[in-house]
């Protein structure tokens, strides 16, 4: 078994491009009601969301569109291009108010991204939040329904955070783009 092992770890994987990604959604490969995202040239299937989560989403959506104006927008569970083997849909993605008719947003036009996980912690925190970190992604949010926490990351350095603080999920934070911006978790029902 060990030989098997170690001949599987010498193996390449075929990594997909975004481009042949969406070839595969075109072709009927990768249905449309398949919750799917590409992370570093593989497929990742994205888990059912509960109430909670889509609750969250729903009302973190709902107060950043309000709170940011016109500062910003705010798109919910739609792809941002890191590079061309990465497209994630992170919950919530803030970036510049511009048009993504032609182009998805990339790393250069994010303020904030926020990842609610409940049973993809560990995904989203040791995959996810390290991607974004090498993708120059300047602040995250990863709200952890299991431990009603909330982690900021924040000043990316290579695959980390220089800066990472705990709160629980009653906080009151600001994303650093738009310090005047509080978002009160208090008040989420």
């Amino acid at each position: 078994m060990g030989s098997l092992t170690a001949e599987l770890r010498r193996t390449e994987h075929r990594l997909l491009t975004v481009e042949e990604y969406y070839r595969m959604a075109e072709a009927g490969i990768l249905h449309p009601e398949e919750r799917t995202e590409l992370i570093e040239g593989e497929i990742i299937h994205m888990a059912p969301m509960n109430s909670p989560h889509a609750n969250l989403c729903a009302w973190l959506n709902e107060r950043l569109i309000k709170l940011l104006d016109a500062s910003a927008a705010v798109r919910c569970q739609l792809p941002v291009r890191l590079n061309n083997r990465s497209e994630p849909e992170p919950d919530i993605l803030v970036c510049k108010r511009q048009s993504y008719m032609q182009a998805h947003p990339t790393p250069h036009d994010v303020h904030l991204l926020i990842e609610v996980a409940d049973s993809t912690y560990r995904y989203d925190r040791f995959v996810k939040v390290p991607l974004y970190a090498s993708h120059n992604i300047p602040e995250v949010w990863l709200i952890d329904l299991s431990a009603q926490a909330i982690e900021v990351f924040r000043q990316p350095q290579g695959e980390t955070y220089k800066t990472v603080e705990k709160f629980d999920l009653k906080a009151k934070l600001s994303p650093q783009a738009f310090s005047t911006v509080v978002v009160d978790f208090s008040l989420l029902k």
